[in-house]
């Protein structure tokens, strides 16, 4: 399981920083109550944001707050596990085990992840790169028509152009290594006895 631990905390930073959209999460997949290993992230996000003027931190908070945080949040977490769910479930040997250890794993997954968490660990982002003018500029334009319209289509247009970015990078890698196979034939042919060698 440490490969798929591994991947999902990789591929987290990515779609948080997209904020890429997917299903929100029903009512029932809600972990109705954050989990106690949970205290020290969250202790450790606040203090993140303890060298922040408080007025540019409000205005920040109040940023996060016209562009929908909460429900991109939600979104994100949905995106990882619906993307690693696939993954997982071809990797991991058949059996009957197999769809009640995902759901028990996306389950915890989720108990893990809470908004507030994300919000103080990004703070300290944005007060890095934006001014409080410009934070508040951010803000204005997310009010107005224009503003309305991206929040509610980039996550889509995100996601699509990361659905096809994905299928581009599986195209150019099939040819990729089928190339350099046919360039080594040593390597494929060590490839096809591996391929074929009994299991120990």
């Amino acid at each position: 399981m440490k490969i798929y631990v591994a991947f999902l905390l990789c591929s987290a930073a990515p779609f948080a920083a997209a904020g890429q959209s997917a299903p929100v999460l029903t009512a029932q997949q809600k972990p109705a109550q954050a989990a106690p290993a949970q205290a020290p992230a969250q202790a450790a996000g606040a203090k993140s944001t303890a060298s922040i003027d408080p007025a540019k931190e409000a205005a920040i908070r109040k940023l996060f707050e016209i562009q929908g945080i909460n429900k991109s949040f939600q979104q994100v977490v949905a995106t990882m596990i619906g993307n690693m769910r696939p993954m997982m479930n071809s990797s991991l040997p058949p059996g009957e085990y197999r769809e009640k250890l995902l759901d028990l794993f996306s389950e915890r997954f989720q108990s893990k992840l809470r908004v507030e968490q994300f919000v103080n660990l990004t703070i300290p982002i944005y007060d890095k790169y934006f001014t409080q003018d410009e934070i508040e500029g951010l803000t204005r334009f997310y009010q107005t028509p224009l503003g309305k319209k991206v929040i509610t289509v980039l996550p889509q247009v995100l996601v699509e152009s990361q659905a096809e970015s994905m299928k581009l990078g599986e195209k150019y890698g099939r040819e990729a290594m089928a190339e350099v196979l046919d360039e080594h034939p040593d390597l494929k042919k060590g490839l096809e006895e591996a391929a074929t060698a009994p299991k120990q």
